[in-house]
């Protein structure tokens, strides 16, 4: 008489690696088309772009009133070193705590994402619009945005240290809406103000997101590992 056999054990329904590694893998390969289509300034993407910044530009010149709202947001509440601040205060208290890898992780995660930044921007060569009356004005090249992709980078990591630390419910909710509407709002008000093209905004956030997906997934994998 044989003994029954045991049931398989399910497997669990998230996987702190594998969920964002497929995550980071998909994204990146959406950024990689993305930006082999601006590169080689593919018409249907330029005739899009084009599109978009002229009828938000023609907004932002008849509606002073918004567009001055929008230059104090891009200036001081979405600015990229806004963001970085918002990073180093995270780093200094993880490293208060005595959680000096998570500390250093976000840290390095932050500077890596502004040297692709950087890099890509120096690659691509993108021009930014030029309008006859700017709004705004901006230096560098275009793409991908660096509003866009700092402050995806920077709420990425802050919600994952949040998720991290066993965050719910409504405080749980709020962040997450608090860094919808940052993510949001700091590439819209750059296409807005006319110093970026819609998908300079869009490469940004792509970017950035599939940074913040791949170093999570790279963390829990060397936990796992020192758990061994």
């Amino acid at each position: 008489m044989s003994s029954p056999r045991p049931a398989p054990t399910a497997p669990p329904a998230h996987d702190p690696v594998t969920t964002p590694a497929r995550t980071g893998a998909a994204l990146a390969a959406v950024s990689v088309a993305l930006l082999v289509l601006v590169a080689v300034s593919w018409a249907p993407l330029l005739s899009f772009d084009r599109t978009v910044a002229d009828g938000l530009h023609s907004w932002a010149v008849n509606e002073p009133g918004p567009t001055r709202v929008n230059r104090v947001l891009t200036d001081w509440v979405w600015d990229p070193w806004t963001m970085r601040a918002l990073i180093a205060a995270a780093v200094v208290w993880l490293w208060c705590r005595g959680e000096r890898l998570p500390a250093l992780w976000v840290a390095v995660t932050s500077a890596v994402g502004t040297l692709v930044q950087q890099g890509l921007k120096s690659a691509v060569g993108r021009e930014r619009p030029h309008w006859p009356d700017p709004v705004d004005s901006a230096h560098f090249a275009a793409f991908p945005s660096g509003h866009a992709m700092t402050a995806m980078v920077t709420c990425g990591l802050l919600l994952w240290q949040l998720r991290r630390h066993g965050v719910e419910g409504r405080l749980w909710h709020w962040s997450v809406a608090a860094g919808v509407v940052s993510v949001a709002g700091a590439g819209l008000t750059r296409i807005w103000l006319g110093v970026h093209w819609p998908s300079d905004v869009l490469g940004g956030w792509l970017m950035g997101a599939c940074l913040v997906a791949l170093s999570a997934a790279a963390y829990e994998r060397v936990v796992l590992s020192r758990g061994r």
